[in-house]
């Protein structure tokens, strides 16, 4: 009898029910935090797997730059590497003529000339007259001459490029002004 009397008592509210449980559709703050965490390691698995691909890059290409710095001279090398056995052969010779010494010295010059060309190694050869450039020519004297000043009036030494860069000038004299 006790229990119908107070009905109140042995039945929870509606209110103390939903305030201990969460609501349809809502989570509970450890479900939350649960798929928070996991979500941050996976986060932190994928930036550290970025982290070391980006590493990974970053380590090659500086082997890469190694090697092309290691090689770079490889092409020439090999096209030089005739040009020291003629003239290796060429002392081996013992009674070499003179005949037989300047041929040998033309086909050195060869060699060496074809790996010039094959590793774009150009001269600097100016014409006399043409105008004095001083990316490309070097004038050590400046003299009187009946041409244009500032030209070139002869060439002392032959300048060098490879590709576009310069690596000597053309030694030359350049007219004087009138």
């Amino acid at each position: 009898m006790q229990e119908q009397e107070n009905p109140e008592v042995s039945q929870p509210s509606d209110e103390s029910v939903q305030a201990s449980a969460p609501a349809n559709g809502e989570r509970s703050l450890e479900e939350q935090l649960s798929a928070t965490e996991a979500k941050l390691a996976e986060m932190h698995d994928a930036f550290m797997r970025a982290k070391a691909e980006g590493e990974n890059i970053r380590r090659r290409a500086q082997e890469d730059v190694n090697k092309a710095h290691k090689f770079a001279i490889e092409s020439f090398a090999e096209a030089m590497v005739p040009v020291r056995d003629s003239l290796e052969m060429a002392l081996k010779v013992e009674s070499p003529t003179l005949e037989s010494l300047k041929e040998g010295v033309e086909m050195t010059l060869k060699q060496l000339t074809s790996a010039f060309e094959k590793n774009k190694l150009v001269e600097v050869m100016p014409a006399q007259g043409d105008k004095l450039d001083p990316m490309k020519h070097q004038a050590v004297a400046v003299v009187p001459a009946e041409q244009e000043a500032n030209t070139v009036v002869s060439v002392l030494q032959k300048g060098y490029m490879i590709a576009d860069r310069l690596l000597r000038p053309a030694i030359v004299t350049a007219a004087q002004a009138k």
